[in-house]
């Protein structure tokens, strides 16, 4: 390999690890519900943050290089856990992904119990450590 090439790899690894780190401070949650409520089987789950900056990822493919630093976007997993830091977010079941930038959905859930997700995505739809909440709702019959 030439020289060129293995800086760039080099470039990218660094960029990919610092991609997958939070700003001090950072986190994200659940505005609505909170943990341990008893919700109706269609409601609107909001999510917030605190330390990072909410936008719509870029079109088009994008380059570890390219990924804006604490610049997230929101994932929603339904009775899922957190994901580890630096993993690519599922574009399936039980993850819904709001890369459009948005905080909010209204959401049908069964009755019973469920576990709620909210995971931070960087541009690249990868995990950053300790961006991720989860709670427990019950569903109402």
């Amino acid at each position: 390999m030439g020289n060129r090439l293995v800086t760039r790899m080099i470039i990218a690894a660094l960029l990919a690890i610092g991609c997958s780190q939070s700003a001090p401070g950072a986190r994200v949650f659940f505005v609505s519900p909170k943990n341990g409520d008893t919700i109706k089987p269609l409601s609107t789950i909001e999510f917030g943050s605190t330390g990072v900056t909410v936008a719509a990822v870029p079109p088009g493919e994008l380059k570890p290089e390219q990924v804006r630093a604490n610049t997230i976007h929101y994932h929603l997993g339904t009775d899922a856990d957190c994901l580890p830091a630096g993993t690519a977010i599922p574009k399936a079941s039980p993850w819904v992904h709001f890369g459009d930038g948005k905080n909010v959905i209204e959401m049908q859930l069964p009755p019973g119990q469920h576990r709620l997700a909210v995971q931070a995505g960087d541009d690249m739809h990868r995990t950053i450590a300790g961006l991720c909440e989860v709670i427990t709702v019950t569903v109402a019959e």
